[in-house]
């Protein structure tokens, strides 16, 4: 008996989403592997992947759901649904307007491609305020991106070529995070000409590896950053050449940190100075430096300076735009998951805060909420999230979603989100329909990959295009003499069809913000394979093509404006295994950054963020008797993932999250491994396994993410957000301190 072929996919599990093959039985997917044949990860895929046959067991959602008076839910059809989701998200909206409705979600680690879709039905809602889980993680190095480069571009470090490579609050050897992370780790350490410089309160399994592990005390970040800064400086050991060929206003960062005390700031740090200065001597000594910082410090006290302060790290030693080094780097969907703007005047309703990117920091979505403020949102719409149990503070996220007058979801299964929704809408999982992400973070070449369903969909569940395409047709926005003859363009080919497009969009300007939906309608039918969803692909493509031509040309494509665009929406239609869609040079992020600051130069100095360096020394460092320990809440570890894993059975170990400590707090607890103890947090108390780790330094904790779901009536583990505040939040960027909560730990009883 022939073995079922290997089907192309990719996993969805972190951003990297590398290139897997797939082996389908009776349905299901039974047998895992790596795509040699994938031109980014070329055959390379982490153990989790192997897991992924759990993510279809999720029990489905295969019909509308309304919810009854007596808060349990019923099935109604298709046209019923969209019938009274568009009438009550229209009472809304006619009632108080479109910014009283807001939009969470569009897409996770691995599903970017229906929430492109939904643009239009917030358009046709007037919807002004969205977000996503990257405004509790990224918007603060976004918003410090924006200043340095004059427009919300994103760096790709080369820690392939790197003599050094230093990572801010990263654990990749788990978190991933570039591409072949534990291949590259293991080259790094085992070369005596490279060094690896880690900065983690845990002795992770990357800080194993470390030759410079500086064990920092959890929230005290931007102290050693400084300090590491502060010694480069006083050292003499940043490139003057560099700063001053391609900086300005570099005199003011150099006397912002000259001053810095090292001693102390390392003592507040909690790590030895003389380490600290055999760190920052290694860095300033090499001749390549790649860094990159993730969650540890993202979401962390002072997190938006403790951003500004690593980036300062590569710039001040010139280690920028060269082999080995930060590079920007092209996006086949520009502008696509964050805004380009380098500051923008919106703030948020009721709290006044900063909207970074175009995303409404998640942290303060309950305060949006729960107010008497004429302006809070009223009613939501949630895509592919779930926020209820990702954001922080879920009690309160509950009560908030208690508290509108309207809601619906769209997601797969049965979420904790959509457990407090006025509607719930099915959608196919991520292998039962053409899916993609726009996480092409990579340089000097860049991929692009949309995924072909590997899996049969079932009856009931509509794909989020369709879905939307709906919702908008049945408020009215979209008619179809707005459509007409686009679909015949269509069949005439691309061109045809560019140019129908072009003139319709002129002639009808309102149907830009309805765009997606448009070419779903009219270009998806032409497309082969059943690849409808893929039509707001052309535009992106079409998009990508504008903003980065020379790049597309390098990497082998052909042809000028739509021309151009049409040849990349080909190819990536085309291959089901990725493309490579812009190959660039070093030269490229100078250019990149000449397009929007006429100097052509990296902008160092952010007044605000100085004015926060320089009041460290002066911050109070008084620990709360009530929570003598740090939690860190949210780690990441070989058991954990987003929420879409909800079946525990893919943990081969740590089945239910185990709270880590270091062995002198628990020895001082009289706790030992396997006992149960009760984690106690300002906002809530839950008790778990506990693991004695010598990783753990004294006074911190931490529970994994990904765990306290509910599977089929069984929660397993503890829903880290149970224990956490929106409250305690940055104050540039609104991005939650869920790694240094407040705690204590007591014996289960």
């Amino acid at each position: 008996m022939s073995q079922p072929e290997w089907k192309p996919s990719a996993c969805i599990l972190c951003a990297c989403n590398c290139g897997i093959e797939v082996q389908v039985e009776d349905g299901i997917i039974v047998r895992v592997k790596g795509d040699k044949a994938h031109p980014a990860s070329k055959g390379y895929a982490c153990e989790k992947a192997q897991r992924l046959p759990y993510y279809q067991r999720n029990p489905r959602l295969l019909a509308p759901m309304r919810r009854r008076p007596d808060g349990g839910y019923e099935e109604v059809g298709w046209d019923t649904a969209i019938r009274e989701v568009a009438a009550g998200l229209a009472r809304v909206r006619d009632e108080h307007g479109g910014s009283s409705i807001f939009y969470y979600g569009g897409g996770g680690q691995g599903n970017h491609l229906g929430g492109a879709y939904s643009g239009a039905l917030r358009h046709a809602l007037g919807v002004r305020f969205s977000s996503n889980a990257l405004a509790q993680e990224k918007t603060g190095e976004f918003w410090v991106d924006a200043h340095l480069f004059g427009h919300m571009a994103h760096t790709a470090p080369d820690f392939e070529r790197a003599e050094v490579a230093v990572f801010v609050g990263k654990n990749p050897w788990m978190a991933h995070g570039f591409p072949h992370a534990r291949p590259t780790l293991k080259a790094i350490a085992a070369d005596p000409d490279r060094a690896l410089v880690v900065i983690d309160p845990r002795r992770s399994e990357t800080a194993a590896m470390a030759d410079f592990h500086l064990q920092v005390a959890p929230g005290k970040d931007a102290f050693l950053l400084a300090a590491l800064l502060a010694i480069l400086v006083q050292e003499d050991l940043v490139d003057h050449a560099f700063l001053e060929s391609r900086t300005e206003n570099a005199e003011a960062v150099l006397a912002a940190v000259r001053d810095v005390d090292v001693d102390d700031h390392c003592r507040r740090a909690g790590v030895d100075a003389e380490l600290a200065r055999a760190a920052a001597r290694r860095i300033g000594a090499a001749a390549s430096v790649s860094i990159l910082e993730d969650l540890g410090i993202q979401q962390a006290p002072h997190s938006t300076l403790s951003s500004y302060l690593e980036k300062l790290l590569w710039a001040l030693t010139g280690n920028f735009a060269r082999p080995g080094c930060t590079s920007l780097h092209t996006s086949f969907s520009p502008g696509g998951l964050i805004g380009r703007s380098r500051e923008s005047r919106r703030r948020t309703p009721v709290t006044g805060e900063r909207v970074i990117g175009g995303m409404f920091p998640a942290a303060a979505i309950p305060d949006a909420v729960l107010s008497d403020d004429p302006a809070r949102f009223r009613a939501a719409i949630v895509e592919s999230s779930n926020p209820v149990h990702s954001l922080p503070d879920s009690p309160r996220m509950r009560e908030a979603m208690a508290a509108l007058e309207f809601s619906v979801v769209i997601d797969i299964t049965m979420t904790e989100t959509a457990a407090c929704a006025s509607y719930v809408l099915p959608a196919p999982t991520q292998f039962e329909k053409h899916e993609c992400t726009f996480f092409n973070l990579e340089f000097p070449n860049n991929y692009f990959h949309l995924r072909h369903p590997v899996l049969p969909a079932p009856d009931g569940p509509l794909i989020e295009a369709e879905l939307h395409r709906r919702l908008v047709r049945e408020l009215g926005a979209l008619t179809d003499e707005d459509v007409a003859g686009l679909r015949e363009a269509a069949d005439a080919g691309l061109d045809a069809y560019a140019a129908a497009f072009g003139a319709r969009m002129a002639e009808r300007p309102h149907l830009m913000g309805l765009a997606t939906v448009v070419l779903y309608e009219t270009l998806g039918p032409a497309l082969p394979g059943g690849a409808a969803a893929a039509a707001a692909l052309w535009g992106s493509a079409q998009l990508c093509a504008a903003t980065y031509p020379d790049s597309i040309r390098a990497a082998g494509f052909d042809g000028e404006g739509t021309a151009l665009g049409n040849a990349l929406f080909e190819a990536a239609l085309g291959n089901p295994r990725g493309i490579t869609f812009s190959v660039d040079d070093h030269d490229a992020s100078w250019r990149w950054i000449a397009q929007h600051r006429p100097s052509g130069r990296l902008d160092l100095a952010i007044p605000e963020l100085l004015d926060e360096l320089g009041a460290l020394p002066g911050e109070p460092d008084v620990a709360d008797p009530d929570f003598p320990l740090v939690l860190s809440a949210g780690e990441r570890r070989s058991g954990s993932a987003m929420t879409l894993m909800r079946d525990p059975e893919w943990r081969k170990r740590d089945a239910e999250g185990a709270l880590r400590m270091s062995p002198a707090d628990a020895a001082s607890l009289g706790l030992a491994d396997g006992d149960r103890a009760t984690v106690v947090t300002a906002r809530g108390r839950r008790t778990a396994a506990v693991e004695v780790s010598d990783m753990m330094r004294a006074g911190h904790v931490s529970l994994p993410n990904g765990y306290g779901l509910d599977f089929n009536g069984t929660v397993t583990g503890i829903a880290p957000n149970e224990l956490t505040s929106g409250d305690r939040r940055d104050p540039v960027a609104g991005t939650p301190w869920h790694k240094t909560v407040p705690a204590r730990v007591e014996p289960a009883r």
